[in-house]
């Protein structure tokens, strides 16, 4: 078994479908896990990858996230994120890295539930003082986070001129994982991904893009990666795997969409799952 794991806890979208949560990436080294956003559902889909043998995502040891930007299908997590590993033990704030408006973001948050961590720790619950919060670093492109086991870097995406969105790049003893966070094809960065172990990339089906009303293809096509672009990229950049993820299908298939990427790439891709590791 690799040391280095990404286990996909949530691969949907804003669109509320029960079988795939909202955007986030666990990447698991040993132990260890960070997390890359916080969509709907996160926490209990790390508890059900834990049951299921994943040690590093035992919810209280749940304390480190990076964020790629800040649309609500990434972040609408995060309070559960910061409070329910609290109820079940960590001791530790939560450490939240993102771009411009991270810090905002966590300190209004907390600062929504202030009632909740008065009343859970000035009566007779027996929990910690200090895990009932975040702790926020905002960054730009580059090394953002190092320790023992993992070396972070972000490097900037096409998704939006109002904020500044990101992408991470893991570097582990035993690999080399990209997750593309939300983007429009971002050929500058490319070569910081060229041969990763990993690549996990978020995409739209091309066939249901073609049924979507024109003002949606507009916004779609300058925010987000479809399939037949997604294929171009991996041929350039050679991932050992391709794992699709944000899936946008459209009433189109999981095997369609494979298709799509399989017309220009000829390495190997999947289509991600919930709870899928790779």
């Amino acid at each position: 078994m690799k040391q280095t794991q990404a286990v996909l806890l949530g691969t949907g979208t804003p669109n509320p479908d029960p079988l795939r949560m909202g955007p986030c990436t666990a990447i698991t080294v040993g132990d260890r896990a960070y997390l890359v956003d916080c969509g709907a559902g996160l926490v209990r889909r790390a508890h059900e990858a834990f049951t299921q043998g994943i040690l590093a995502l035992d919810v209280k040891n749940l304390d480190r996230l990076f964020l790629t930007h800040l649309h609500s299908d990434h972040t609408v997590g995060l309070p559960d994120l910061i409070f329910s590993p609290w109820v079940m033990g960590r001791a530790m704030p939560l450490q939240v890295h993102g771009p411009s408006g991270t810090r905002h973001l966590v300190e209004n948050v907390v600062s929504a539930y202030g009632a909740d961590v008065e009343a859970r720790t000035c009566g007779l619950e027996p929990i910690n003082a200090t895990g009932g919060s975040a702790t926020a670093f905002e960054v730009n492109a580059g090394t953002v986070f190092e320790d023992d086991r993992v070396l972070v870097e972000a490097f900037g995406v096409e998704h939006g001129t109002t904020w500044q969105p990101l992408g991470y790049k893991f570097t582990t003893a035993d690999r080399t994982i990209v997750v593309s966070g939300d983007t429009a094809p971002c050929p500058d960065v490319y070569d910081l991904w060229q041969d990763c172990d990993l690549l996990i990339h978020e995409v739209y089906c091309t066939a249901g893009f073609a049924r979507r009303a024109p003002h949606w293809q507009q916004y779609h096509s300058h925010m987000h990666t479809s399939g037949l672009e997604l294929g171009q990229i991996a041929q350039r950049v050679q991932p050992k795997l391709l794992v699709l993820t944000h899936l946008l299908l459209w009433g189109e298939t999981p095997a369609s969409l494979v298709a799509e990427v399989k017309q220009s790439f000829d390495g190997e891709v999947q289509c991600g799952v919930d709870l899928g590791v790779y």
